[in-house]
């Protein structure tokens, strides 16, 4: 049996149907997620913990409530077991409209590259990126990234700046500021999206002040209807785009980690800097360039 679309019957619960062979692997999960486990007549199994209850009947019908019942849905119900996001980005509330999306990844690491990436959609490709299960890529890991960010290079008109730390290094030196050269690689990113598309709408997951990158655009001639705003990520193009980024900031690390046979962690600590030293021994002090971000703190610490 397929899973069918879900309802939501009330304002506090969930309900929907999903194939009963999913009965002790949902289990299995919800234990480890440390919910309590019994089985009232008539149902497979009823799991509840502070906030949120879930039950499964032997029909197939399963049903969520409680005040947690939102992020329980967001984050395991419809990625694990549902492999749907009906929930999280309802019709209602799904803006087909024309927009281009850019977002970021990469400028809290001391390894790896600077990647920015800019989507384009509307209409139906705003509705096939809710069905593939596009979200704000903080809330996915690695593995679901490179898969629906093929998915989103298939469907979408996008475009990416990615900035590997030879040429970062170059460049922080010349701009003087990690804002001002974000606001050239978005610059550049809006630029061949809206030469593209003809798009003027684009939306931006804000990073500094607006008129860093308004700045950068009116170098570029561009005029366009900008939006810039903290968590931008909530309008699903812009999700997209934090995915597009953060896909090709793995495949970049991917490929760093095996050309230089070692073990580069992401973001910029302890383990950042142990393994830092480990590429200082083996590759020597010429080579962090290649791999690292030279103007993070996170540098001093590596050679102490």
């Amino acid at each position: 049996m397929k899973n069918k679309e879900p309802s939501v019957s009330s304002s506090d619960t969930f309900v929907t149907e999903i194939d009963i062979s999913l009965a002790k692997k949902m289990m299995a999960d919800l234990k480890r997620l440390e919910f309590e486990i019994s089985t009232p007549q008539y149902t497979l199994f009823s799991a509840k913990k502070s906030g949120v209850s879930c039950t499964l009947y032997q029909s197939g019908k399963l049903t969520v409530q409680g005040k947690q019942m939102k992020p329980f849905i967001e984050f395991y119900l419809e990625p694990i077991i549902l492999k749907k996001f009906t929930f999280t980005y309802s019709d209602l509330d799904l803006d087909r409209t024309p927009r281009i999306g850019i977002d970021e990844s990469g400028k809290g690491d001391f390894f790896g590259p600077l990647c920015i990436a800019g989507v384009f959609a509307q209409g139906e490709e705003v509705e096939k990126l809710k069905k593939m299960g596009v979200k704000d890529s903080k809330k996915l890991n690695d593995a679901v990234i490179v898969k629906i960010g093929a998915k989103i290079r298939e469907t979408c008109t996008h475009h990416i700046v990615k900035i590997n730390p030879a040429k970062y290094n170059e460049l922080i030196t010349q701009f003087g500021n990690l804002n001002y050269l974000l606001a050239w690689g978005h610059a550049t990113a809006i630029e061949q999206l809206a030469d593209q598309t003809g798009c003027k709408k684009v939306i931006i997951d804000q990073f500094a002040n607006e008129r860093v990158v308004l700045t950068a655009l009116k170098r570029k001639q561009l005029v366009l209807d900008v939006h810039q705003r903290p968590r931008a990520e909530e309008d699903i193009v812009v999700a997209a785009a934090s995915i597009l980024a953060r896909c090709a900031f793995v495949e970049a690390m991917e490929k760093l980690e095996k050309e230089f046979g070692q073990s580069l962690p992401k973001g910029a600590s302890q383990k950042t800097i142990l393994a830092g030293r480990q590429f200082l021994r083996t590759h020597g002090r010429e080579n962090l360039r290649l791999v690292g971000k030279l103007h993070f703190k996170t540098l001093d610490e590596i050679l102490k």
